[in-house]
C-alpha cells in the first residue's frame, strides 16, 4: 500500500511545479487584457528599457552574435577594458568612467528612464542619465554635409505605417556601442525602427552599419521598453560628477570586481 504521506508530497510537488507556470500565464494574459491599444503614431511618454530576453543584460549589445570585425575594429575592441560582461576587468577604461557622455545607441539600454516628446518638427528623447537629450528631425530627410562629429549624431525620422524610423549619422568615435566595449567609428550609420504595439509597450529593432569596424551590418534582436505608470513617471537629476565617480569606483566597483578598496 502506498504511503498517504508520499502521495501528499507528490501532489504538493506537482502544485509547486505548476503554480509558477499558471501564475505566469495568468499574469501575462492579465497584462495583455489590461493594456489598451497603442495611440496612432504617438511615442509620447516616459519609458524604461525592459530586460525581457533571457541572457540580455541591461547594458545589452545589439544582439548576441557580433559580425566579424575589420583589423581596425578588432584592434579597438581588444584595447577596450570593460567593467561589465565576459571581458570584465578591474582596470576598466570605459569612457563613461571619465564622465564622457554615454552616446547613442548605448544610452538607450540603461535602467534609467527615457522621456519621448513629440512636436510637429521634432521628436525629442530626454535621458535621465546625464540629462542627455537627442533631437530627431521630422521636417527633413537628408543629413547636413560636413557634420562635426557629435556624441548623439544627427538624426532624422519619419513614419512608415505605425513604425517610426530614425536614421542617424555624424557620430564621433569616442563612445562605445555598449558596455561590453564594442567600438564604432565616425562612419557609424544607425537605423532604428520603433513600433508601439500597445499603449504600454514599445519595440525597437536597429541596425548598426560601420564599414570601418564591422565587415557587415549588425542587426539587433528586438528590444522592449515599457511605459512607466504616472505614479512612477519621474525623471530624477542624474549627472556624472567626476569626484563622485572616483569615490564610487573606489568604494563599490573595485571591491565588486575583486580589488580591495584603497
Amino acid at each position: 500500500m502506498r504511503n498517504p504521506f508520499t502521495r501528499l508530497i507528490a501532489v504538493l510537488a506537482g502544485v509547486l511545479i505548476l503554480t509558477p507556470v499558471v501564475l505566469a500565464q495568468q499574469t501575462g494574459e492579465a497584462r495583455a487584457k489590461a493594456a489598451p491599444p497603442a495611440p496612432s503614431r504617438d511615442l509620447t511618454g516616459i519609458w524604461e528599457f525592459f530586460n525581457q530576453l533571457p541572457g540580455q543584460g541591461i547594458y545589452a549589445t545589439p544582439s548576441k552574435e557580433a559580425p566579424p570585425m575589420t583589423p581596425w575594429g578588432q584592434e579597438r575592441f581588444d584595447a577596450a577594458k570593460p567593467g561589465y560582461g565576459p571581458r570584465i576587468t578591474t582596470d576598466s577604461n570605459d569612457p563613461i568612467l571619465r564622465c564622457d557622455p554615454v552616446g547613442i545607441p548605448r544610452a538607450l539600454f540603461y535602467p534609467q528612464p527615457i522621456e519621448i516628446v513629440q512636436t510637429p518638427e521634432r521628436v525629442f528623447m530626454f535621458f535621465e542619465r546625464d540629462h542627455l537629450w537627442r533631437p530627431i528631425w521630422l521636417n527633413r530627410r537628408d543629413h547636413p554635409k560636413d557634420l562635426a562629429p557629435m556624441w548623439v549624431g544627427d538624426s532624422v525620422g519619419w513614419w512608415e505605417g505605425d513604425t517610426f524610423v530614425v536614421d542617424s549619422v555624424g557620430f564621433n568615435d569616442r563612445s562605445w556601442l555598449d558596455a561590453y566595449g564594442y567600438p564604432h567609428s565616425e562612419e557609424l550609420h544607425l537605423v532604428e525602427r520603433y513600433q508601439r504595439t500597445d499603449a504600454n509597450t514599445l519595440k525597437l529593432n536597429f541596425t548598426v552599419e560601420d564599414p570601418k569596424v564591422f565587415t557587415k551590418p549588425w542587426v539587433s534582436d528586438t528590444k522592449i521598453f515599457k511605459l512607466l505608470p504616472k505614479n512612477k513617471a519621474f525623471m530624477e537629476e542624474l549627472f556624472c560628477v567626476p569626484s563622485e565617480e572616483d569615490a564610487f569606483t573606489d568604494r563599490f566597483r573595485k571591491p565588486g570586481m575583486g580589488e580591495g578598496s584603497k
